[in-house]
């Protein structure tokens, strides 16, 4: 079976991938939306080599609890520039006073089924799951790392996997992704310019 993600950020790939779940934290959304996460966020992303990204998310009111979240994106490896825009929903929930943001993303499988017949595609919905908070005009972000839970890969409930993030986090271990840490500052959204 050949995987290819759609719709994941380019910075997801270049750093570690994140964690990748089958279900949410929170099942359905029910917290409402956030007024003070609408907006533009802009964020640069330094992994400590010769890899910088500028990254900016617009987020926006969906329906009262889900969010539209674009994320555009353009990242320096050396001499290769790479543009990259994103589309996502997300919805929040909390654990403890803690925020999570349960970001809604679509993976296509392709399998492969023979030289005879085409190749079978499906899309399938996976989360990714970041830990956020603001301060003023302040977005920090911590994704869940892809081994945050290295004895259980695959979670049947949105319970299941919210009780292994408290079990953890009560034992105090590092669940997040430290290359993917970032903070965005709001601005107000660039208008494009017009072509000569």
């Amino acid at each position: 079976m050949k995987k290819l993600i759609g719709l994941l950020p380019l910075s997801f790939i270049l750093y570690a991938c994140p964690f990748e779940s089958n279900v949410p934290l929170q099942a359905r959304p029910a917290e409402p939306v956030d007024s003070s996460l609408l907006g533009y966020w802009y964020g640069i992303v330094k992994d400590g080599s010769d890899f910088f990204g500028i990254e900016a998310l617009d987020i926006k009111k969906e329906s009262d609890s889900i969010y539209s979240i674009v994320r555009y994106g353009k990242a320096v490896k050396g001499d290769i520039i790479l543009p990259d825009t994103s589309y996502f929903t997300g919805y929040t929930s909390y654990i403890g006073d803690q925020r999570y943001m349960n970001i809604v993303s679509s993976v296509l499988i392709v399998n492969t089924r023979g030289k005879k017949k085409p190749p079978e595609v499906i899309t399938q919905t996976v989360y990714y799951l970041a830990a956020f908070n603001t301060q003023h005009d302040t977005l920090n972000m911590q994704t869940l790392s892809e081994n945050f839970s290295p004895v259980k890969k695959i979670f049947r409930s949105p319970d299941d996997l919210k009780q292994t993030v408290i079990t953890l986090k009560e034992q105090n271990k590092n669940i997040y992704d430290d290359l993917y840490s970032l903070s965005y500052r709001k601005i107000q959204k660039p208008i494009p310019l017009k072509p000569f």
